[in-house]
């Protein structure tokens, strides 16, 4: 990966180790990861400390789960030569991030995060009522803070986490990012610049602030961001003499909304562990065949003789997404005029499941037998995100007060 972040921003994204990764997951978040590692610096990371915010009192899987989960990106083709894989738990300074940011974020806020007590209803079995669940979007917040991130890729569910961040990020610049010397380092900063230059940018400044010019305000952010030789903190100076107010000091993140097709489990409900209806990426292909073959489909078709409605069967949101064009005319013509039976509009499925299968499966069985190169590819991991989050750190500590370490 290169040492400075492409022109598309750094991407940063976890996982919970929960359990065996299905298609559902497959579709849903590794395929986004497969096309963003090729644009963009990608930091993906195992969060097993967010595991524990529901299973804390039974962890004992935890880290097998972990290295399961790791050997499952890596066999889809997450490649870490092109993005930082590595496990949260590994890089402690999104602990020491967690901590210093619950100083400053208000209780009000985490108790109005949906998910809050959407997951308390979903999960009565369990006892949410700990500091670790309610303060688990702050966690969510260090992780991607930590890393300057720009941009989450999210389900729609999730947005509201990322606007959270959003907001401690700005409530942190508000109280600490204002330098009472600013006027001082900025002067001493353009003096060192083309005085024509300068002399541009301070008229752009001007418009933004007088008129709130916002072409004005992107050309001036746009000549700020190319000053390569500068220092970043020197270039976090110039955007807040810019803009009037505080240095970014924390990056403020955008969601990304990923495109995500309902998957549906063998039973027509959304595919999930919790509702057992998932195929598993390492399941044996056979299994997998079967499950396809007894899939339920339009209570309609009672006999092979019945007319079906595709829409309505949960076999036809299956053949959406594995399926080409005349393939899925084939199975609604089919379907709608009952010349083909439910067993035969499955084969196609089964086919094509099971080829996008077998190869991930054959390199999965490969590092699971060599776990020693995937340790190896974490600790490189880790190194090189505890290089990004120490650099944060610093900044972080020198602005709150607190002495060096």
């Amino acid at each position: 990966m290169n040492d400075s972040p492409p022109l598309a921003g750094r991407v940063v994204s976890g996982m919970r180790p929960s359990g065996a990764l299905h298609l559902g997951h497959f579709h849903g978040v590794l395929k986004n990861w497969l096309a963003l590692q090729q644009e963009a610096d990608c930091l993906f990371f195992a969060a097993d400390w967010h595991a524990l915010t529901t299973h804390y009192e039974n962890p004992g899987q935890i880290g097998e789960l972990t290295l399961e989960m790791v050997i499952d990106w890596l066999a889809v083709g997450i490649d870490p030569e092109r993005a930082t894989i590595f496990v949260q738990s590994h890089v402690p300074e999104h602990a020491e991030l967690h901590l210093l940011l619950s100083m400053i974020t208000p209780l009000g806020w985490l108790e109005r995060v949906p998910t809050y007590k959407d997951q308390q209803e979903k999960l009565k079995e369990r006892d949410l009522a700990t500091y670790g669940f309610l303060g688990y979007p702050v966690l969510q917040s260090a992780d991607i803070l930590i890393y300057h991130g720009s941009r989450v890729p999210v389900g729609e569910d999730q947005v509201a986490h990322v606007e959270l961040t959003r907001e401690i990020a700005r409530r942190f610049n508000h109280l600490f990012g204002r330098e009472p010397d600013l006027a001082a380092h900025v002067h001493a900063i353009l003096q060192r610049l083309e005085p024509a230059a300068v002399a541009r940018f301070q008229t752009l400044r001007q418009r933004h602030q007088e008129q709130g010019d916002a072409e004005a305000l992107a050309a001036a952010r746009q000549w700020i961001d190319g000053l390569a030789a500068l220092a970043a903190i020197d270039r976090d100076r110039l955007g807040a003499h810019l803009e009037g107010g505080a240095r970014q000091i924390l990056t403020e993140p955008a969601a990304l909304l990923t495109r995500s097709p309902r998957l549906p489990g063998m039973d027509g409900q959304k595919m999930s562990k919790s509702y057992g209806n998932t195929i598993a990426l390492r399941e044996p292909l056979d299994q997998v065949a079967q499950k396809l073959r007894t899939m339920p489909t339009d209570p309609a078709r009672v006999r092979r003789a019945d007319p079906g409605e595709p829409t309505r069967c949960p076999v036809w949101s299956l053949h959406q997404v594995y399926s080409d064009a005349t393939t899925q005319s084939w199975v609604k013509d089919g379907c709608r005029s009952a010349g083909i039976g439910c067993v035969e509009c499955k084969k196609p499925l089964m086919e094509a499941v099971t080829a996008e299968l077998a190869p991930i499966q054959a390199r999965a069985q490969e590092l699971g037998a060599d776990r020693g190169q995937v340790e190896a590819i974490l600790a490189t991991g880790a190194e090189k995100a505890r290089a990004l989050a120490g650099e944060t750190m610093g900044e972080v500590r020198r602005v709150m007060g607190l002495r060096a370490p």
